[in-house]
């Protein structure tokens, strides 16, 4: 495993990290057992990077619970990020998030599942927060800071000007955004303003929510909560799109590297990124995912991903 400083924080973060969206049952059924092995296999693995949020797992919560009990015997050993701003919302019962008070209960809550007393990285959930959010949660985020509840902060989000709003006073330590080789629009904008400022960058989506895997095809059919949307009109057509540019990518496939740890080294070959956070829903993936830090892309490789997909574009 390889590690990278996360911006302004300091901390030497693994460059393959763990998103944990997938181990709530959202992605399809995952029992406790084989989501804590998941979790606990990457870390034998040298990950020591684990995000999630209140709003993952069904139910809302579930995610943060299974972290909370994976680490809880080595706390220390580990970064844990989580996020707040979306609890609730898909079941039609979003939290306004109008107080302070409304984010640093949520924390609270968060805190209870993590089983811990303290969240290394705590993050705005809202990609595109209003000026009068944006005052909420740096209030709220300030104030947790002081009390020791959260050590730092940052937003999840692909919006520069969500990013500059939240970084007004220089204190957003990292951002959060969804970054693949289908998706290279943050190449342009948010990438150069997070290096320029000493903002850790942590890449969701690296593997396209899957689509990089290689494991696709056009007879796929999804049936968990999150991808269901894409069996029919305008998002099925994205998907059949996204699936051709994959195809043109099969060089990158090689002994001893998978399509999924070429996308993710590919996203790791920016120097803006701290770490990439894939999911994964078994201990297999956690332990694949992890090596796609032993190897890295060659000039000529990314040189041949660039004919492919140009720099600042997006598939689909």
């Amino acid at each position: 495993m390889r590690y990278r400083r996360l911006g302004k924080t300091g901390w030497q973060v693994s460059v393959i990290g763990v998103g944990c969206w997938g181990i709530g049952g959202q992605w399809g059924e995952v029992d406790d057992r084989t989501a804590i092995a998941t979790l606990w296999r990457a870390f034998e693995n040298g990950v020591n990077f684990f995000d999630t949020a209140d709003a993952y797992g069904e139910p809302p919560g579930r995610s943060e619970e299974l972290v909370g009990k994976a680490f809880q015997g080595i706390r220390q050993e580990v970064f844990i990020a989580t996020k707040v701003g979306n609890w609730a919302r898909r079941h039609g019962h979003p939290l306004p998030y109008t107080s302070p008070l409304h984010i640093i209960a949520c924390c609270h809550a968060s805190l209870y599942r993590l089983r811990t007393d303290y969240i290394d990285l705590y993050q705005c959930h809202i990609g595109n927060p209003t000026d009068a959010e944006v005052e909420v949660f740096l209030d709220a985020f300030e104030r947790l800071r002081e009390q020791g509840k959260i050590r730092a902060y940052g937003i999840s989000t692909n919006s520069l000007d969500a990013l500059q709003r939240f970084n007004k006073h220089g204190t957003c330590a990292t951002c959060q955004l969804d970054y693949s080789i289908l998706n290279r629009v943050p190449e342009g904008d948010l990438l150069p303003y997070c290096r320029e400022r000493d903002i850790g960058v942590i890449v969701r989506g690296p593997l396209a929510m899957g689509v990089l895997t290689g494991k696709f095809t056009p007879d796929t059919i999804f049936t968990d909560e999150v991808r269901r949307s894409w069996n029919e009109g305008e998002r099925r057509e994205r998907f059949l799109k996204r699936l051709e540019v994959v195809e043109r990518l099969r060089f990158l496939e090689r002994d001893g590297r998978t399509m999924a740890q070429a996308a993710l080294q590919f996203v790791l070959a920016h120097p803006a990124v701290s770490c990439a956070i894939p999911g994964a829903k078994n201990p297999q993936q956690a332990e694949s995912n992890a090596k796609a830090a032993d190897g890295e892309l060659t000039s000529d490789e990314l040189a041949a991903i660039n004919a492919v997909v140009p720099p600042e574009s997006v598939v689909g």
